[in-house]
């Protein structure tokens, strides 16, 4: 059993096996003391030691896991042994080197901006380093797409706001991809400080010209400043929406998920409306739990995004919490979707069944009335509902289904007598399936003398669900019989009844009506239209253009106005049409 200790190195933390520990410990010291009295050395040590820190993180799975004498072998092997080299003025001499130049491998470059070459933000430059062309070419392209497309403007402040600036030592190194070595960053190290003593011996050279580029710099780098602190301004109003709105969502979920998923504490109306259309036999709960999962991890994600936009160290959840979300989100989505197609099954065929009856008249001569029947059921829209259909009770208590999804026709009998078809029709998962749910559908009709009630609902027991249940009423007339639709039919009468008005549907409601010979009902009471006196018409108004200017004449049947506009100016008449 080995003893773990906690480092912190490079602002990470880190659980390391205690043998691990003094290793890596021996090692940056002994970097200390090859660095010692260089110029720059604190900054030196610091990369080195977030490079150490870069390739721990690589070589973990998860963020508890411990750091063992292998593991830092391996990150001593890439970044070589600080004893071999010894930091002196003539590392950068021409004759042949020492250890610190072994060959390695060619690193990948990524993209920085290159703040050392910059004019405005060091895009191009860094650029030049990413694809290796000179960047006065990449500086033309996108000054030519900015005069011409304005597109090389939009890009440039894209990436200038994008591409982080290569700051740090072993950013530079990765810009040029070079290895991050000791070696390259004791180099690179001393380059700049080489750079700033350059400057210090030529400055009483430097030109004119020189002068304007710097103070091209600086008014460049105040604007990016700017930028930047406005983008920052935005970016934290875009991560406090997100939490907010992930937070809500989550608050929401969660309430609702345990009042009405769970213990249906709360009288929700979409309950009722679950219990409806359901036919997938899962309880409310189950999909209740998959719904808070399906909608409630993306917004998790949301606000974790909106976090970690305002807090910059925000601990990370892990990546084992992090998959394990993503595979729970997938479940239940594709929980959900496999429930969906079951459902949408259920409405895929369409069955009927029809019944027919033959009406005995106590007077086959008298008019026949057609109307409908208050089936005495309490039945309104204002609750949860599918189509037309919707919860009532029976005078039993016992909860049912009803619809006002009932329509009549009326069509020619073929014989002397009055005739009534009922179709029942619903939807199922098969067109067996949909019949029987059809034959389980409730309606009734009487005949009292010479009038025909008819149910104004059909209704259905609750284990039958709405699948579309509906009933058509086919009320087929003899020739010559006369009938009258009452009041009561509004709202229910077919399409496609022929009547020689061409009245739609309820329009057709209290009227007289005797059966043609064609199947065509014949109206005996409808208004007449009414058609215009022809001595009452007049030339109505008119606008007439010439070379005399413009005329408008507005006429009806009792008045005139008339306006002419020409060289004289503008002239206007009214009166009635007898006098001007």
């Amino acid at each position: 059993m080995n003893k773990t200790v906690n480092i912190n190195l490079a602002n990470t933390l880190f659980h390391i096996d205690d043998d691990a520990y003094n290793k890596l410990r021996r090692y940056l010291e002994s970097i200390k003391r090859s660095f010692a009295g260089t110029p720059g050395s604190d900054e030196i040590i610091a990369d080195i030691e977030a490079r150490i820190a870069e390739l721990f993180l690589e070589k973990m799975e998860n963020e508890r896991q411990v750091i063992t004498h292998k593991q830092v072998d391996e990150v001593i092997n890439v970044m070589g042994q600080p004893e071999d080299y010894m930091v002196d003025e003539d590392i950068f001499e021409d004759e042949p080197k020492k250890a610190y130049e072994r060959t390695t491998t060619a690193r990948s470059k990524k993209l920085y901006r290159d703040i050392d070459q910059k004019y405005i933000g060091g895009v191009c430059a860094g650029l030049e380093h990413y694809l290796g062309f000179d960047a006065l070419w990449i500086r033309l392209i996108f000054i030519l797409l900015a005069v011409f497309t304005g597109f090389g403007l939009i890009a440039y402040i894209l990436l200038w706001i994008l591409v982080p600036e290569a700051a740090t030592t072993s950013q530079k190194l990765d810009m040029r991809g070079e290895p991050i070595n000791i070696s390259n960053i004791e180099r690179k190290v001393k380059e700049g400080f080489g750079d700033v003593a350059d400057k210090v011996k030529n400055v009483d050279y430097e030109k004119v010209g020189n002068k304007v580029k710097s103070g091209s710099k600086t008014f460049f780098d105040t604007l990016g400043d700017i930028i930047m602190f406005l983008f920052k301004i935005f970016g934290k109003f875009i991560g406090i929406m997100l939490i907010i709105i992930g937070a809500s969502t989550l608050i929401g979920l969660f309430v609702a998920l345990f009042t009405v998923g769970m213990f249906n504490a709360v009288n929700f109306p979409g309950v009722d409306f679950y219990e409806i259309v359901n036919t997938t036999g899962a309880p409310v709960w189950a999909v209740s739990l998959l719904l808070f999962f399906a909608i409630g991890i993306p917004f998790f994600f949301i606000l974790y995004l909106g976090l970690k936009i305002l807090v910059n160290n925000l601990k990370s959840i892990g990546n084992i919490a992090k998959f394990s979300l993503l595979g729970l989100w997938l479940l239940s989505i594709g929980s959900l979707f496999a429930l969906g197609v079951r459902q949408a099954a259920e409405f895929a065929n369409v069955g009927s069944v029809h019944e027919d009856y033959e009406v005995v008249m106590e007077n086959p001569a008298d008019t026949l009335f057609i109307s409908m029947k208050d089936t005495g059921y309490q039945y309104g829209m204002d609750d949860v509902h599918f189509g037309r259909m919707t919860f009532t009770y029976d005078k039993d208590d016992n909860r049912i289904l009803i619809s006002d999804e009932v329509d009549i026709r009326i069509r020619q009998s073929d014989d002397e007598e009055v005739k009534i078809n009922v179709r029942k029709d619903s939807q199922g998962s098969s067109v067996r399936a949909a019949r029987d749910r059809a034959k389980n559908i409730n309606y009734n009709y009487e005949v009292n003398g010479n009038q025909i009630l008819l149910d104004e609902h059909l209704t259905t027991d609750v284990s039958n669900k709405a699948r579309n249940q509906e009933v058509t009423v086919t009320i087929y007339v003899p020739e010559g019989k006369t009938l009258i639709l009452k009041e009561s039919t509004h709202g229910h009468i077919g399409r496609g009844i022929e009547n020689d008005k061409d009245y739609y549907r309820s329009s057709m409601v209290g009227y007289t009506w005797v059966m043609g010979s064609d199947g065509e009902l014949k109206c005996q009471d409808c208004p007449e239209e009414e058609e215009e006196n022809p001595d009452e018409r007049e030339e109505g108004g008119k606008i007439i253009i010439d070379e005399n200017g413009v005329n408008i004449d507005i006429k009806d049947h009792n008045d005139s106005f008339e306006m002419k506009i020409g060289e004289g100016g503008i002239k206007v008449k009214a009166g009635d049409k007898n006098n001007n």
